[in-house]
């Protein structure tokens, strides 16, 4: 599928028009509906439930330590240059991996494990090595799985990455952001276009079924003209899928964005523009655009999982076994069960509390109703698929498509209008405007949060 927009112009109207805030739709209900009234005992059941299934797994571990801040950054992470912390979180995220794992039928195959943080590699190597065995002894690993982890670039070598690949790594992500000297000092993220490219030979080296690397756009002092060498830059190091990820302004939320300088960001226009010219570059460039913000290879298992229909969103963003269940493991992880999310304690203080005590660290979480388990595979299809057959769900939960979504498909009349969408008997087909404005579609379908906008990132 080829991705271009010859001729597409947005007027200045109809930026600011869709310049509102909505999810990214990771999941649905997002995570800002997990409650506290979700208890550890709750999550139990749920994972006997999930043993019922008897789906496939997917693992994610977070690692959430940085040795400095960057200040685009919004996951969960603890800075310091202290390596000795380390020890007691991975004595307790080994226990919390047995713990959890004998509640987890032995019989059910790990198809994809991704370490994720924070900075993985942040560990050192032996400390990686003992928590691979761990993970190994706790679950059955299936021969082919996809074993993927996150690096900083800023702090390997090449040991370090060719040991990552013979414990058992076969995929590897690294951010980029933006290759620009004066963008990178005004994100606190310095790292050498030489440094980038030395990184990449040495994963080349190693010869990783698959690489990812990240991108940002809409950070301060970004322009349309800057990001196009970034984007040169970085089709230049070959990476099997990038990641262009807009950025997530939210000051709010995370305190450390306050460090940028607001003024310096691009506006809604610029940033449009950038995403427009940034999809037309790497589609000519022979890499296929997959979603809202994932580009791969034809050949990649992106690429191939959304030729086959399997491609699906979780909290790591696109991934390509729609059929497993996620559980997380980690401070401030979350899992994602058929009909359940769950979520880690976030302070390291009562993760390590709840882990001790020999209880599942559940914080809170969400049991899915019927209608959220509906409204997730509209909304999920719409965005992994740009379009969406109304049969599949009316076969699959014995509804009236039109008549369910009847205030819905009101509410996109004027989305339909303004040539982002198209209303059809049996489908909803996402254009090629509306693919760039994905998230103001997807929204029309999320009865949780399309009135509290305020709490997400803009979509543009």
């Amino acid at each position: 599928m080829v991705f271009l927009l010859p001729g597409v112009k947005f007027d200045f109207d109809l930026i600011q028009k869709y310049d509102t805030r909505a999810p990214r739709y990771t999941s649905y209900p997002p995570a800002t509906e997990l409650s506290e009234t979700f208890t550890a005992q709750d999550f139990q059941r749920a994972i006997t439930a999930s043993n019922q299934r008897k789906t496939p797994l997917s693992l994610y571990f977070h690692i959430p330590f940085c040795q400095s801040a960057c200040y685009f950054c919004g996951c969960n992470t603890v800075i310091t240059n202290n390596k000795n912390i380390a020890i007691p979180y991975l004595e307790h995220l080994e226990q919390e991996i047995k713990n959890t794992s004998a509640l987890i039928d032995k019989d059910r195959k790990v198809l994809q494990i991704h370490w994720g943080g924070g900075t993985p590699n942040y560990l050192e190597i032996d400390q990686v090595e003992s928590l691979w065995k761990n993970i190994t002894n706790n679950f059955q690993i299936a021969p082919d799985a996809e074993v993927s982890i996150e690096i900083n670039p800023r702090y390997v070598n090449r040991d370090y990455i060719l040991s990552l690949r013979d414990i058992g790594f076969n995929r590897i992500s690294f951010g980029i952001q933006d290759f620009h000297p004066e963008v990178q000092k005004a994100v606190n993220r310095i790292q050498p276009e030489s440094l980038l490219f030395e990184v990449m030979s040495w994963i080349k080296e190693a010869k990783f079924d698959s690489v990812n690397v990240d991108l940002i756009y809409g950070l301060p002092y970004q322009t349309l003209a800057t990001f196009r060498e970034t984007l040169h830059k970085t089709m230049a190091l070959d990476a099997d899928r990038i990641v262009v990820f807009n950025f997530a302004y939210v000051p709010w939320i995370k305190p450390v964005q306050k460090m940028i300088p607001q003024a310096a960001l691009p506006g809604a226009e610029e940033k449009l523009d950038i995403l427009k010219m940034t999809i037309e570059e790497l589609t000519n460039n022979e890499y296929l655009f997959i979603g809202m913000d994932h580009f791969a290879k034809n050949n990649n298992e992106l690429a191939i999982a959304q030729r086959h229909g399997t491609l699906k969103r979780n909290f790591q963003g696109y991934t390509t076994h729609a059929e497993t269940e996620l559980f997380g493991f980690g401070a401030t992880s979350i899992s994602m069960l058929e009909d359940a999310y769950a979520q880690n304690h976030k302070e390291l203080k009562d993760y390590y509390q709840a882990v001790a005590s020999g209880m599942i660290p559940t914080s809170k979480g969400i049991q899915l109703t019927q209608d959220d388990v509906i409204r997730r595979d509209v909304i999920m299809s719409i965005m992994s698929h740009f379009q969406l057959n109304k049969s599949d769900i009316e076969q699959k939960y014995q509804i009236n498509f039109d008549n369910y979504f009847d205030d819905e498909l009101q509410e996109l009349a004027p989305l339909q209008a303004d040539g982002l969408v198209n209303v059809l008997a049996d489908k909803i087909h996402i254009t090629d405007i509306g693919r760039l404005l994905i998230r103001n579609i997807a929204v029309l379908f999320d009865t949780h949060t399309r009135t509290r906008e305020t709490k997400f990132s803009r979509s543009i």
